[in-house]
């Protein structure tokens, strides 16, 4: 409702109430003028008693007026309160029902910002399920792909062999070709028969290691200080063990004279 109405109102009621001032007075003057229109000086006598009517009579009307004036102003007074009274009644009513409105908009847009949060973070999680699941995917693929592409491997037996002078000669000849120690067969054939006729638990009791104490021992005739410092890893310790014994008499040739090819006679 526009500011101004009150004013309007206002200004109507004062207007009224001017009026009814304006009649009053008008009315108090002519009951002043009929007081005053009777003449002093015509001659015509006056007698006591009717001078003091009409004074009397004069003075009932003028209250009469005032008061009629004065009621009329007191009623103007009670509307313009009542309405007054009406107008900040309906202002304050239509305060409440905009600020329920603001606060149903404002629960409306939480509840929808909560909606569209909830339903952002679903989507997270379904790109990210998706995802996950795709690698998943990418990855058993790929797993297969090499499966394929990779030969298939037959498993190889273990190598074995014989527990004789032939076994042991091939069997040292593997581990030297893995340690990259150069000799053949029939090099360590010649050299093991003319050391100890092929016997690995041949030990020789009368030259002159055996004199020092430090006889030579096994296929190749080695003596301990030289099978410890030649040993091959992977071999065994005992310098009575054929395989053992042979590689580290290779390993000793090979640093001495370049192979266990190039030994004709005693080292």
């Amino acid at each position: 409702m526009p500011k101004n109405i009150l004013d309007r109102a206002r200004s109507r009621v004062l207007t009224r109430q001017h009026r009814i001032a304006v009649a009053g007075v008008a009315a108090l003057g002519t009951a002043a003028l009929a007081f005053s229109a009777v003449p002093g000086d015509t001659g015509t006598v006056t007698t006591g008693a009717t001078a003091a009517t009409t004074q009397v009579a004069a003075g009932t009307a003028l209250q009469n007026v005032k008061g009629t004036v004065t009621d009329q102003l007191a009623s103007e007074n009670v509307k313009l309160d009542t309405f007054a009274a009406q107008k900040k009644a309906a202002d304050e009513a239509v305060a409440k029902k905009a600020a329920e409105a603001a606060a149903k908009r404002k629960a409306a847009a939480e509840a929808a910002a909560k909606r569209a949060a909830a339903a952002a973070a679903a989507k997270k999680a379904a790109q990210e399920r998706a995802a996950k699941k795709a690698a998943q995917e990418r990855a058993a693929k790929a797993a297969a792909n090499r499966s394929v592409q990779r030969p298939r491997m037959q498993p190889v037996a273990a190598k074995t062999y014989a527990d004789n002078l032939d076994g042991w000669i091939r069997e040292a000849l593997d581990i030297m070709r893995a340690k990259g120690i150069p000799g053949s067969y029939s090099g360590l054939h010649r050299n093991i028969m003319r050391e100890s006729s092929g016997n690995p638990n041949a030990i020789n009791n009368w030259d002159i290691n055996a004199i020092n104490g430090i006889p030579s021992k096994g296929l190749l005739q080695v003596i301990p200080p030289t099978f410890q410092a030649y040993h091959v890893p992977g071999t065994s310790w005992n310098i009575y063990d054929p395989v053992a014994n042979i590689t580290a008499a290779a390993n000793y040739a090979a640093h001495r004279y370049g192979s266990i090819d190039n030994v004709n006679s005693a080292y």
